[in-house]
């Protein structure tokens, strides 16, 4: 039986399932889901400045005494999150799976003029002409996602930490969810 606790938080590179892996928990356990992403992110890839968006995550801790399920790797907000967190989840799928669902998610989105958060549209250019592109943003950044390791060890924290490594584990996870004590 899988005991997670009711303040969660799922890690992972862009496209690793993070969001997907957050819902479902948040869903069966009935806690919010935060999305940091949709927090961070403001209009036309507009970035929300630090203070705020600390300041922002740190209401949203507040607002939701009962419980969250957060998602997002925003290093400049762990130190709120990591030491209130009862389960770290953390997705570390290889490069070229989580490559391969950021290319098919990225010409998804600009065939289908997908909104992201509500107002951020991806486009051929922004995606495949700039260095500012998801696609640039996780080959520049691969190893970056190996510092959430560092923050863990860094961070006061008294989280139960699951690593997933595989979409396989992550399937297992997720299908033994029905076995989590609310």
């Amino acid at each position: 039986m899988i005991m997670l606790g009711r303040r969660i938080v799922v890690y992972g590179p862009a496209c690793s399932g993070k969001t997907t892996v957050a819902d479902h928990i948040a869903q069966h356990i009935g806690v919010p889901h935060v999305e940091l992403d949709a927090v961070f992110w403001q209009p036309d890839w507009v970035e929300k400045p630090t203070e705020e968006f600390r300041a922002d995550v740190s209401a949203l801790l507040n607002r939701h005494v009962d419980g969250w399920v957060f998602d997002g790797n925003y290093s400049n907000v762990r130190d709120l999150i990591l030491p209130q967190v009862d389960t770290v989840v953390w997705l570390q799928l290889p490069f070229r799976t989580v490559y391969w669902r950021a290319l098919k998610r990225t010409v998804g989105h600009i065939l289908r003029r997908t909104p992201l958060w509500g107002h951020s549209y991806e486009t051929f250019r922004n995606s495949f002409l700039s260095r500012e592109s998801l696609l640039f943003y996780i080959i520049m950044n691969w190893r970056r996602y190996k510092r959430v390791g560092q923050s863990l060890e860094e961070i006061p924290h008294h989280a139960r930490v699951i690593e997933l490594h595989s979409q396989r584990e992550i399937n297992a996870f997720l299908a033994d969810l029905s076995s989590i004590n609310k």
